[in-house]
């Protein structure tokens, strides 16, 4: 049995936030290539991780988060 959107979704955030606190900021782009993110789930998992407050996105000409 596979695993849940939710959990997915949950398994995703925690790479990012695990990626963001090792490698500090990074682009949006280098960050979806650390966690080797693949459809919508990584952006899903970006959204939920800035609305819990957790990560900071910042707009630039290459859009950037850090945790």
């Amino acid at each position: 049995m596979g695993f849940t959107i939710e959990e997915e979704i949950g398994q995703m955030a925690g790479a990012i936030w695990y990626a963001l606190n090792t490698h500090g900021e990074v682009s949006l782009a280098q960050l979806k290539k650390l966690v080797e993110g693949k459809g919508p789930i990584f952006e899903w998992a970006i959204g939920w991780l800035a609305r819990e407050g957790k990560v900071v996105l910042t707009p630039r000409s290459t859009p950037s988060a850090s945790a």
